[in-house]
């Protein structure tokens, strides 16, 4: 099984990068047969979407290919995004513009937020609502918060006694197997003869 962890923070150095890091190796540790790609929207990267993107010959498909091609080998995502103002940074949700049915298709996902205070709770909302129409990326009903991220997260160890930090990674513990058993299931529905991105490449 292969993992892609979309990192969307587009800050030089970010909290969502340890999560991200973390998350990675808590994977290869439930299971070391599988791999994870990491994409990281670091810098931002990616220029705002435009129609040209349409064009197999324009210069955003261009830059888009790596990234294309990363997902495509992909199995299932985890989606990372720290909360600014209440709200998904715009490079994720430009991102997400990017994806397309080929990349991220009837794929499972799962959200985890970011906050360095209480909050992170408003952009599971948001990717939820607004991020997978067109590119039918799956979103799986678990997801993680990471509230006080600068608190947590900080090594491998489970202390008992840290509270906080020791939920959290039970946390991520368990969401991560969920996605696992979704990873595999949604091989079966990829490979069926019922999806039909031709006749309806679009959602409603």
């Amino acid at each position: 099984m292969k993992y892609g962890i979309i990192i969307g923070s587009h800050r030089s150095a970010s909290e969502s990068t340890k999560v991200g890091k973390y998350i990675a190796a808590e994977l290869k540790k439930l299971d070391s047969k599988s791999s994870s790609t990491i994409i990281d929207l670091r810098d931002n990267p990616l220029p705002l979407w435009d129609e040209s993107k349409w064009d197999p010959k324009g210069n955003l498909t261009k830059l888009w290919k790596p990234y294309s091609t990363k997902l495509k080998s992909c199995d299932a995502f985890v989606v990372i995004s720290p909360e600014w103002a209440g709200m998904v940074p715009a490079g994720l949700k430009n991102f997400f513009l990017y994806c397309g049915n080929t990349e991220v298709g009837h794929k499972p996902a799962m959200i985890v937020t970011v906050s360095s205070g209480r909050g992170g709770h408003y952009p599971n909302a948001e990717l939820r609502m607004s991020s997978y129409k067109n590119n039918h990326i799956c979103y799986v009903p678990d997801h993680v918060v990471v509230s006080g991220v600068k608190d947590v997260l900080n090594d491998d160890k489970l202390d008992e006694e840290n509270k906080g930090d020791f939920y959290i990674k039970q946390r991520i513990e368990y969401s991560l197997k969920m996605l696992g058993v979704y990873a595999d299931a949604f091989v079966k529905i990829r490979k069926s003869e019922v999806i039909d991105y031709e006749k309806y490449p679009y959602g409603m």
